[in-house]
């Protein structure tokens, strides 16, 4: 038996496979997420790609975008990753790797399980935000992860039905959707780098972004008042974004005021958050 685990992590943008060993990123491999096709038609290319890898683990954890239930995935936005509903994952990557220990999980759940294990979140009660391609989210309380659709604050809705859900309003996909206007193509990064370069129309759009994460994290405050909110993501972690949500959140009172933090494993969150669940599992 082997400690290191085969971790994999798809998002609405990239597949990121990994061997784990306790918080260590031993080797990694990424590949983009095809937009087209259904799960296993993505899965089969990634995993001859790692083929090298067999033999290595004894057990493999996969965090994903969308939901978990029963070793089922389905999409809750397909914005962000369009998904058959019901695909058997859990099924697919044990025939894929031949492998019977397998556990999957919604991606930003085990972030946040990595995040308080191994990183920011320091065995806190906590909450955790990735806002990247969409958003997503992760609760801990008591020390024990939530499972099901806990977290998914992007579905969040406003009165207004016709607004749509709150990572249509924050996200990447709609921090590059703002910019077509004025400058067509350009991805979230683009719109990054156009704002420290000085330019007012992307230095408006990642402000209203700002003004919907600091309002999410005041109300998540108020319902569950976590000790530590844990914030990673493309966007997230953006050089300046965590900062000015901070200066959103103004002059609240001390006891009112969520205390954030960036993620500290990056992008390895996921994967080291769902190599750690899957070996408790087994």
């Amino acid at each position: 038996m082997t400690d290191t685990v085969l971790a994999l992590d798809i998002g609405g943008t990239k597949m990121l496979a990994a061997l784990v060993r306790g918080d260590e990123v031993l080797e990694t491999y990424k590949m983009p997420t095809p937009r087209s096709g259904n799960p296993e038609q993505w899965l089969a290319p990634l995993f001859n790609a790692i083929s090298g890898w067999n033999g290595r683990y004894d057990s493999v954890g996969v965090a994903v975008t969308g939901i978990i239930d029963d070793g089922f995935w389905s999409p809750l936005n397909r914005k962000t990753l369009d998904i058959p509903d019901r695909f058997p994952l859990v099924a697919t990557v044990r025939k894929l790797t031949g492998t019977d220990a397998v556990l999957a999980s919604n991606d930003a759940q085990a972030a946040a399980w990595g995040e308080f294990s191994f990183g920011a979140g320091q065995s806190q009660d906590l909450v955790f935000l990735t806002i990247s391609t969409g958003i997503g989210g992760g609760i801990i309380v008591n020390g024990r992860l939530l499972g099901g659709v806990a977290g998914h604050f992007g579905l969040l809705r406003s009165l207004d039905e016709n607004a749509g859900v709150l990572e249509d309003h924050v996200s990447g996909n709609w921090i590059a959707a703002q910019a077509v206007p004025h400058q067509p193509g350009a991805t979230a990064r683009e719109v990054f780098e156009a704002a420290a370069s000085g330019h007012a129309w992307a230095q408006d759009i990642i402000m209203a972004s700002v003004g919907q994460t600091a309002l999410l994290c005041r109300n998540i405050k108020l319902m569950l008042d976590p000790a530590r909110i844990v914030i990673g993501g493309g966007i997230g972690l953006a050089p300046g974004y965590l900062e000015s949500v901070r200066q959103a959140l103004g002059s609240l009172p001390p006891r009112l005021t969520p205390r954030l933090h960036a993620a500290a494993l990056g992008e390895s969150a996921g994967v080291v958050g769902i190599a750690d669940l899957a070996k408790r599992q087994n």
